[in-house]
Parts: structure tokens; C-alpha cells; sequence
């Protein structure tokens, strides 16, 4: 493999003020465990629980047409939270104390069609080493019909992107899970390829993964219940038709909006900030807080203190953002928070923005 240069980060006079805050998490963190370790673990079960129980039920009650599309629009919205709850965080080594259980469990993601390995690459030593930074954010790149970064690449199509792209939203899951993942496999050009090598056993896992869940959401539906091919393809595309809004809500609102920084490495492949600077200006929390977001959607609002702190449980979350912006307050730190709904319209407004190209007859008079 050609050896890559890293970006990396800037020295700064903030080091300082990170390793206190750090300090005064790990602190409260000791402070609340006792008390939320049965509430990690419940999510644990729970979660998996009823994806289950809501698939036993399509198979036992789906020749009913009410049932059957009430299931799989259950199914969707099942798969996002058991995402945000459980798999995002047993990547990250937080549900259980023993490293095999954690990876072990992330295996569930790939009962639910996507690829584990390739995505724990995409997440773990790009995404969250490198937010917002092109070439490097693998989470936040995607096809050409998509200009986020705006130092990416211009194609006169995205002049349009504003418009298409949020029509091509509901489609995301259906990319993620049944196209990008073998273009991220299969095409040596993809970011995930500077720095790994795919092992072989895993190309084995990818094809057999992805044939079980084809086979379980559609194939057997099809052969238990009384029911046409058209009835358990729709089924099937509602599912990740729901799956796809509901975690693109999620999603889009952290980073990619008009008052995110992208930052640029310079010609040594510096970067303009220290860790933590980068993490807060590349990342902004949504202000909705209650007991869905905090149960259901696995504290989703809360995004600045998992880039500051993503070997904690997602659980600890709401008291670690009160630290967090104590210290924003003491030491100007540049803390962000905004409504999901102006955080959406500060994306839509990206992609307008990202879709302006140069107009070349016009430079040449």
C-alpha cells in the first residue's frame, strides 16, 4: 500500500483546558456509572428485542395487509434506533467492559444489511479523526451528485443539487446498504483504501451477510405468508424508505450546515486547529431534549461531546454537555447549538450554496 501522509492537528494554548475538561468528565462519568450501568444494558436487550418481535409478528400476522406494513415501517424505525443506541456505541467500545462482547455485537448491524467492518473504518479512524475535512470524512462523502465539501470537486449538475438531493434522500439506506458498501469493497480509489487493507475473510462476510438479509425481508416473507412478490418488495422499500429519513434527520443536522467549518490542510497537511477546536467548529448539538431523544434516539442532540469524547456511553451525554458548556462560557469556546429544523435549513442552505459554479463565458469577457 502507497504510505499516506495523515493530516494532523495544531499545537494551540487550549491543550490545557481540554485535559482539565477531560479530567472533570472522566470524573462525573465515575460519579454517574453505578446508577446508569442497568440503563446501558437494558437498551442492549431492548432494542434487539423489538426488531425481533416485531419480525416474528409480520411472519405470523403479515398476510394482513395492515399488519404487514405497520411491521416493516416498524422494522425501519427499529433500525435506526438500535443504531444510534447500540451499534454507534458498541464500535466505540462503551456498551459492555469486555472488547469481544462490544465487537461482537456490532455483528447485529450486519443482520440489518449493513457492512460492520467497512463502516467501523469509515466511522472510527476517518470520520471521527478527521470531521468535515475532504478527502478524509468518509461519513460525510458521497456520490458525485453531491457537493458538501465546498473545496470538492464542481460538476455543472450541482447547481441543482438543492433540489435533487432532498429527493434523493429516501434512497440513502437503499445506497448505504445494497451499493456503497460493495463500492467501498470493491474500488481501490475509495477514501477507507489509504490507510487498510481488506482482509479476504471479509469479502466472505460482506456476500454472506448481505444474502441473509435479503433472504429474511424477503424471500421468507414471501414463502411463509400469503402474499405477492410486489406486496414483500414494497414492504421491503418502505422499510429502508422510513430508515432513511429518520436517520438522515439524525444525521445531516451535526455537520454538514453553513456555520460548520471545513477545514483545509496546508502544504505539510497541517490542519488549522487543535483536536479539540476542530471537533467544535466542525460540530454543533440540536437544542430538543426529552425522554424520546434521550431513550429513543440515543442522545443524537448531544454530538459535540461524542466527537470530544467518543469512548464514552451516549447515556452520559446530557451531564457531559452541562460540563461542556460551562467551559465554553468560562474560556469563549466556540459551543454550538441550534433546532433540528434551523440546523436542516442551514444544510439545504449548503447545498445551494455548494451548488454555485463558476460561470466560465462570464470570467472570459
Amino acid at each position: 500500500m502507497e504510505k499516506v501522509t495523515k493530516p494532523r492537528y495544531s499545537k494551540s494554548g487550549n491543550e490545557a483546558i481540554f485535559q482539565q475538561l477531560r479530567q472533570d468528565v472522566n470524573n462525573l462519568v465515575l460519579q454517574l456509572e453505578p446508577k446508569r450501568r442497568g440503563g446501558i444494558i437494558f437498551k442492549a436487550v431492548f432494542f434487539p428485542a423489538l426488531y425481533i418481535i416485531t419480525y416474528c409478528t409480520i411472519l405470523a400476522a403479515g398476510s394482513q395487509p395492515v399488519v404487514f406494513y405497520a411491521g416493516y415501517f416498524l422494522l425501519g424505525i427499529a433500525l435506526v434506533m438500535i443504531f444510534l443506541n447500540i451499534i454507534h456505541d458498541a464500535v466505540h467500545g462503551t456498551i459492555f467492559n469486555s472488547k469481544w462482547l462490544n465487537d461482537w455485537y456490532v455483528y447485529f448491524f450486519d443482520l440489518m444489511g449493513a457492512n460492520s467492518y467497512v463502516w467501523r473504518q469509515r466511522h472510527i479512524r476517518f470520520h471521527h479523526n478527521y470531521p468535515n475535512v475532504n478527502g478524509w470524512d468518509t461519513d460525510i462523502e458521497q456520490s458525485d451528485l453531491a457537493r458538501i465539501f465546498p473545496t470538492g470537486s464542481a460538476l455543472p449538475i450541482h447547481r441543482y443539487q438543492h433540489i435533487y438531493l432532498p429527493m434523493l434522500y429516501p434512497l440513502y439506506l437503499f445506497n448505504w446498504l445494497l451499493i456503497r458498501d460493495f463500492k467501498d469493497f470493491f474500488n481501490k480509489k475509495k477514501t477507507i483504501w489509504k490507510l487498510i487493507t481488506i482482509p479476504r475473510i471479509e469479502y466472505v462476510k460482506l456476500f454472506l451477510f448481505k444474502a441473509v438479509f435479503l433472504f429474511y425481508l424477503i424471500a421468507l416473507p414471501k414463502i411463509v405468508l400469503d402474499i405477492s412478490w410486489a406486496q414483500v418488495i414494497s414492504g421491503f422499500l418502505l422499510m429502508l424508505f422510513t430508515a432513511s429519513i429518520f436517520s438522515l434527520m439524525v444525521l445531516l443536522s451535526p455537520h454538514a450546515n453553513t456555520n460548520s467549518e471545513f477545514p483545509i490542510p496546508d502544504d505539510n497537511n497541517a490542519l488549522p486547529h487543535s483536536w479539540m477546536m476542530h471537533m467544535l467548529t466542525t460540530t454543533n448539538d440540536v437544542t430538543h431534549d426529552n425522554w424520546f431523544t434521550r431513550f429513543f434516539m440515543g442522545c443524537f442532540n448531544y454530538h459535540v461531546a461524542h466527537h470530544l469524547f467518543p469512548n464514552i456511553n451516549h447515556i452520559y451525554y446530557p451531564e457531559v454537555t452541562g460540563l461542556l458548556k460551562q467551559y465554553a462560557d468560562k474560556y469563549d469556546l466556540p459551543y454550538r447549538q441550534y433546532s433540528l429544523g434551523v440546523s436542516l435549513a442551514k444544510h439545504y442552505q449548503l447545498l445551494k450554496e455548494n451548488g454555485v459554479t463558476e460561470n466560465i463565458f462570464e470570467e472570459a469577457m
